[in-house]
């Protein structure tokens, strides 16, 4: 994109009162956001309010300012990685988002996961999207989504099923978000190796693509950009604002075959993009958990609303018509996510069951004296089989 249609894309989206749903009319209308500003105000008239068309014909304060910090950020690239404005209309636009509701008018991605030629760009200093080339990747792809609070046994989940996916050749699609949403990148890095695809992981984000948010997962948007790639419709200099993330759940349900829910309350954001998929026509997944976690209720809602109950990766493969290659290796086809159960498993975690189980409850089914049954916790928390949770709980782990 050349610096002046980049100007007029800008202007399009800082215009005060045009919106989206405007800006998209204007566009059916008259074309490219050079035309539209070339227009008369009784042409702009025949299309969007005089509100709306007097709003158009004076340029919006800040727009050199946005255009400048825009313009450096796309000169900024690190070598091996790119940044991108891409527009609505654009060839290199995802197919997946021109069939959502409210399709963004631009997006800024960030990341090396599909870089093609060696020419660089003379005026951006950075190399090409390959056309087409991130629609083919997102042929293969699920979303996860989750609790930012999860418990230890949702976030092991997380990664575990994000794993398993990679490994089969999926791109997983998240938002960066605490929790569930961390979770999965790092499990969607670690099987891209096995699983060989070009773009391991998809952050969507609800902030300029010059700010990391959570700061928390500053190295973790490192590793992303590095094998994967980062994407917003926010413009460069968004802060995190807590509109923004519900927005940003239309682009992550919309860019994913279907998505999966790990664990979630029923007031959580995660609910809105299994809402967003469902009504875009993409499969809702969700992993069942305990009655007594509230964690778990938005995805028992989910299934009983229809969405499919997960209980191993392969039950995700199937539904979406996934061949699991792994299966003509040798290696299991089922792609398990818990451990089975030893022929003869430690006393004490059959007596944890797999919900969370207090100090007090575990010495009343066990009869154990409290220094030993704390000395056995203690043992099992070492090997990565019990945690230990807030408010004295303790749960029983899994693992892949």
């Amino acid at each position: 994109m050349e610096r002046d249609e980049l100007a007029a894309w800008l202007r399009l989206t800082l215009t005060p009162g045009v919106g989206n749903a405007g800006a998209r009319r204007l566009l059916a209308a008259f074309g490219l956001p050079q035309a539209v500003f070339g227009q008369s105000r009784a042409a702009l008239q025949s299309v969007v309010s005089p509100t709306q068309a007097t709003a158009l014909l004076a340029e919006p304060p800040g727009l050199d300012a946005q255009l400048e910090v825009t313009w450096q950020w796309l000169r900024d690239a690190q070598p091996g990685t790119q940044r991108r404005v891409l527009a609505l209309g654009d060839t290199d636009y995802p197919d997946a988002l021109l069939n959502i509701e409210d399709p963004p008018l631009l997006l800024y991605l960030a990341g090396a996961g599909i870089l093609k030629g060696n020419k660089a760009q003379a005026d951006t200093g950075s190399t090409p999207f390959a056309s087409n080339l991130l629609a083919d990747d997102l042929r293969r792809s699920l979303a996860i989504v989750g609790s930012r609070n999860p418990t230890p046994q949702g976030a092991a989940h997380a990664r575990q099923f994000a794993r398993a996916f990679s490994e089969a050749g999926l791109t997983i699609i998240s938002g960066l978000a605490l929790g569930i949403d961390g979770e999965a990148h790092l499990g969607a890095l670690e099987g891209a190796d096995q699983g060989g695809q070009r773009l391991a992981t998809v952050a969507v984000v609800g902030t300029g693509l010059d700010r990391v948010y959570p700061r928390k997962h500053l190295e973790l948007a490192h590793r992303i950009v590095s094998r994967g790639l980062i994407v917003s419709e926010f413009a460069i200099g968004t802060p995190p604002l807590a509109a923004n993330f519900p927005r940003r759940n239309r682009i992550l349900a919309g860019l994913a075959q279907g998505t999966l829910v790990v664990e979630a309350t029923l007031q959580s954001g995660s609910l809105i993009t299994a809402r967003l998929a469902a009504e875009q026509g993409k499969e809702v997944f969700a992993i069942p958990g305990s009655i007594a976690s509230t964690q778990s209720r938005g995805c028992h809602a989910l299934i009983r609303q229809g969405a499919k109950l997960v209980e191993t990766a392969q039950d995700v493969l199937e539904e979406l018509r996934i061949p699991n290659e792994r299966a003509t290796t040798g290696e299991p086809s089922d792609l398990p996510v818990t451990e089975p159960e030893s022929p003869t498993p430690h006393g004490l975690l059959a007596q944890l069951g797999h919900d969370p189980v207090s100090l007090d409850a575990l010495q009343a089914r066990t009869g154990l004296p409290t220094a030993r049954l704390q000395a056995e916790l203690l043992e099992l928390e070492l090997e990565g089989k019990v945690a230990r949770l807030p408010g004295g709980l303790f749960q029983r782990m899994g693992r892949a």
